[in-house]
């Protein structure tokens, strides 16, 4: 075999290495949503939507660190008294909702969940949204945030410390103006304000202020 021969062949195999290693997902089970804890640990590193909505929770902590590729999670409404400081172990997270539940206090290890792009804490009885604020802003993709229905009647002073922040959802609380504090984030671009307790501008209107786009 000669010289160009060789240095052929070595380039094909490399290529033929690399391509096999970058094999992109199969859509189909990129979008498959898993619906039961047991069905999922069956082949947990194929699972990256994992829905657990309206269920009671009871499996060991340990069991997170097995969803290596999980990038949707919903434990919506599972009244979950303590989110597991476990869940920071799922650091390919993309999207978690986390909404009606009866948590005060996002755990420590949340800072681990740097790929976190949205955020549903919706419907929460006790969440404390000033009190997990630093720990939030210390999450680098976190672009979206939803509070909706929450009982809110003001923003923190300290939500200005979200600057990472694009998308805010303050639906069905208890505002009766737009927060002040809407303009210290630095790089806030649309906020849902619909269903507050103010009467004018009517439903539906989109305003633009300071560079936000608020609808009403």
């Amino acid at each position: 075999m000669g010289y160009f021969q060789s240095i052929i062949l070595l380039v094909c195999a490399s290529w033929c290495f690399h391509a096999t290693a970058q094999t992109p997902v199969d859509s189909v089970q990129l979008n498959k949503e898993y619906i039961s804890i047991e069905e999922a640990l069956k082949a947990p590193e194929l699972v990256y939507r994992l829905n657990l909505s309206n269920q009671t929770i009871q499996f060991s902590d340990t069991v997170w660190s097995r969803f290596i590729n999980l990038q949707y999670l919903s434990l919506k409404n599972d009244h979950i008294a303590q989110i597991p400081a476990a869940i920071g172990n799922i650091t390919s997270l993309k999207v978690l909702d986390l909404s009606g539940n009866d948590f005060k206090l996002l755990p420590p290890s949340f800072i681990n969940l740097v790929n976190l792009e949205e955020l549903l804490l919706n419907d929460e009885r006790y969440f404390s949204l000033e009190e997990n604020i630093p720990l939030l802003s210390k999450l680098p993709s976190l672009k979206t945030l939803h509070v909706e229905n929450d009982g809110l009647e003001a923003l923190p002073k300290n939500i200005s410390s979200l600057v990472h922040l694009e998308s805010l959802y303050l639906n069905n609380n208890r505002f009766r103006q737009i927060p002040l504090e809407l303009n210290s984030i630095k790089n806030l671009r649309f906020v849902d304000f619909h269903d507050n307790k103010y009467t004018l501008p009517p439903p539906g209107t989109f305003i633009q202020d300071h560079g936000v786009k608020i609808r009403f």
